[in-house]
């Protein structure tokens, strides 16, 4: 990087600057060459393995969906791979973040294995998320049953940051949704990624996260989802935006899978899906289900371009749908940004006794600091309010943040599942953070469901999982923030962020009087 005390003459680089900024403003999105493709229709849908497996069940749960939680990772990372070899006919998959580690390259090669088997692949992906695939991508895209397109892609491939600068009001608004959906009959949507750390597979990074497998007419309304987004304005073709390669990068991306899944670092995730009785289960009928109302909420794909309607964000959706809380509202986000407005709707909330519990990273957990100090700079207020705050601590002692997730975050905290439960009735679970970049930048997805069950799991945590692995935040007498950790029967009370020193908590507050809350 070249600064104004470069000992090189300003002479000298000058026109070299001028040159780049020259050639990088003249970089602009090539016009889009979409070929029309939709999800497989109900009737399709219907006659297929699944379809048929699923078709009695769905019939006794009239406006039901089946709901059945994936919160262990290796379960998780086992159900994809089984649902990707249950499908026959369609796999429509759409995800934030796809890194080309051992858990991302093994469900690429099983999307590849589908493929070759007739399925029709559709995989769309945030390229803010795709660092060094470009090569894996390009390869995919060869063959005739797969297609992969790109939302909102950065035109210079390395540095991609450099996107941020040409064109930051576009390459600002990410597509934050995850879902996987098989033959347009059973979906997985939620909090993870793909990638090592949202499975568990790392030393270093483990995160607490939620997803759901879901069946029945829910799964209709994600599929008509993907298609909007398939051909939204925001989306390409990755052959209009990444170079050129050959069909014997498919096959090394074979072969990179087959030496990956005999490592010893795969053993357990190999042994997972061996073990796993999740597809058999599903088609025998036999899978648990929570069949509950369930509504998806999204948001508007115009919104990529900055261009969706009020009505068309998850927003305003979610508060049609939820209705006014009556006694408690148990809230879980890992980047918590509640801005003023925030504040006040919390403090409204129990200023009318309900009870409001947030769980949150900790300073020492999170891998994002600029969205703490965003969540920091509430604390005292939401405190005095009479709102119940719980942070996560540390889950690993060698946490680190993974790049490829761009600036952003999304990867590398100890918790990560996006929930909320609402008077013991009624679960969110998807993809929304309580921030403003959710609220107003990124495309978010995820269900309200009915569930008494699933929702009463989330409020009950809060009384006995989270106290023992989260710092309760409290106020003394003179309004100054402690933090109290409870190790077995023992109470440790901190009088600053636990694990932090000195020069992370002033940069904590610098960040908080900065201007930067709308980005968070």
């Amino acid at each position: 990087m070249l600064h104004l005390d470069s000992p090189i003459p300003a002479r000298s680089w000058l026109p070299v600057l001028l040159l780049c900024t020259s050639l990088l403003t003249g970089c602009s999105l090539p016009a889009q060459n979409l070929t029309e493709s939709f999800a497989l229709s109900p009737e399709s849908a219907r006659a297929t393995r699944l379809g048929q497996a699923l078709a009695a069940d769905v019939a006794a749960h009239p406006g039901q969906s089946g709901i059945h939680a994936l919160s262990d990772p290796h379960a998780a990372f086992a159900a994809r791979v089984l649902l990707a070899r249950t499908a026959e006919r369609t796999l429509d998959v759409q995800y934030y973040i796809w890194h080309g580690d051992m858990t991302g390259t093994l469900l690429l090669e099983e999307l590849h294995a589908a493929a070759d088997r007739g399925v029709r692949v559709r995989l769309l992906l945030d390229d803010n998320g795709t660092a060094g695939l470009d090569t894996e991508l390009a390869a995919l895209a060869l063959h005739p049953q797969i297609e992969v397109r790109l939302f909102n892609p950065f035109i210079v491939r390395k540095p991609k940051w450099l996107g941020y600068i040409t064109d930051f009001s576009r390459a600002n608004r990410r597509m934050h949704n995850k879902s996987f959906t098989a033959d347009n009959q059973a979906t997985i949507i939620g909090g993870r990624n793909i990638g090592d750390e949202y499975f568990g597979a790392t030393e270093g990074i483990l995160f607490a996260d939620l997803d759901v497998l879901s069946v029945g007419p829910i799964v209709g309304q994600v599929s008509t989802d993907f298609d909007r987004y398939w051909s939204s304005g925001s989306v390409y073709p990755v052959e209009q935006v990444l170079p050129a390669v050959s069909a014997q990068n498919l096959d090394q991306l074979s072969q990179a899978a087959a030496l990956v899944e005999v490592s010893a670092d795969a053993a357990k995730y190999v042994a997972a899906v061996s073990r796993s009785g999740f597809s058999r289960r599903l088609l025998a009928g036999d899978l648990p289900l929570e069949w509950a109302v369930t509504r998806m909420v999204t948001d508007d794909p115009a919104k990529g371009l900055g261009k969706a309607e009020p009505e068309g964000l998850l927003t305003h959706q979610l508060g049609q749908i939820l209705e006014q809380p009556r006694s408690a509202v148990a809230l879980v986000s890992p980047y918590f940004v509640p801005t003023a407005a925030g504040v006040d709707a919390f403090t409204d909330l129990t200023d009318q006794g309900i009870d409001v519990r947030i769980l949150t990273n900790s300073l020492d957990a999170t891998d994002v600091a600029a969205v703490h100090a965003g969540y920091a700079k509430r604390r005292r207020d939401l405190l005095k309010g009479g709102v119940q705050l719980f942070e996560m601590r540390r889950l690993s002692p060698h946490l680190e943040r993974n790049e490829s997730a761009g600036p952003f975050g999304s990867s590398g905290s100890s918790l990560h599942a996006k929930t909320f439960a609402v008077d013991g009735e009624r679960v969110f679970v998807g993809s929304f953070n309580f921030d403003p970049r959710s609220m107003h930048l990124n495309t978010e997805l995820g269900f309200v469901i009915d569930s008494p069950a699933l929702a009463q799991a989330v409020h009950q945590a809060f009384d006995s999982v989270i106290p023992d692995n989260a710092y309760e935040v409290q106020l003394d007498n003179d309004d100054r923030l402690y933090w109290i950790e409870r190790i077995g029967t023992r109470e440790v009370r901190h009088d600053r962020e636990p694990n932090t020193g000195l020069l992370k908590r002033s940069g904590i507050w610098l960040m908080s009087i900065l201007p930067i809350e709308w980005l968070l």
